[in-house]
């Protein structure tokens, strides 16, 4: 049991060691060094990131971000416990990460709120000209069983929405003829539909 304890505190040691070793070959401009350095604590950096953030993609990037600064601040690592340092870099970048997804997350879910709140309005108006539309449809087909004089200026007006000059002109009668037209049809059809006929 001792003995293990101490192959373990070795164990510590030598990866101090080996670590204070390859700071100072970086620092030298070795870049070999920077990647056995990223071999020796990938897997560390990562199940950290991973503790925090939960998401494989995510830990692997804040990974990718921890070593760039590492690598940026190691001139100002003073010999502190570099695990320790390092630990304490990616805690920071996965929290950062972290902060920002949920931020993200929170400003997606405002979108999809706005979009669905937007959607009735566009739903009512969809369904105004669908009933409009079958109005239209049920006053062509009630249309057809008018008087000849009736029908059409009362398709005219009411289906093809052409205003009174426009009927005029096609008709070759005055406006003032247009609108005494309207007016009998108008008359006849409240005398011979059903109010919710014509209404």
């Amino acid at each position: 049991m001792l003995q293990n304890r101490a192959s373990i505190n070795n164990g510590k040691e030598g990866r101090a060691i080996e670590t204070e070793r390859l700071i100072t070959r970086i620092l030298q401009g070795e870049q070999e060094a920077f990647r056995e350095l990223v071999n020796l604590y990938s897997q560390h950096v990562f199940h950290t990131a991973y503790s925090v953030l939960r998401d494989t993609k995510e830990a692997e990037d804040a990974s990718q971000e921890v070593f760039v600064q590492v690598f940026k601040a190691l001139p100002q690592y003073r010999s502190e416990g570099f695990k320790t340092w390092i630990t304490r870099i990616t805690l920071n970048k996965s929290i950062d990460i972290k902060r920002k997804l949920a931020r993200r997350a929170s400003e997606e879910q405002g979108d999809l709120n706005d979009a669905l709140e937007r959607i009735p309005s566009r739903d009512k108006d969809t369904l105004s000209i669908l009933i409009h539309q079958e109005k239209k449809q049920h006053l062509r087909e009630k249309v057809q069983n008018l008087p000849d004089n009736h029908r059409e200026v009362i398709t005219a007006f009411y289906l093809e929405e052409k205003n009174y000059e426009q009927i005029a002109s096609e008709l070759g009668v005055t406006v003032k003829t247009v609108e005494s037209k309207l007016y009998r049809a108008r008359q006849w059809i409240r005398k011979s539909w059903k109010e919710e006929e014509w209404r």
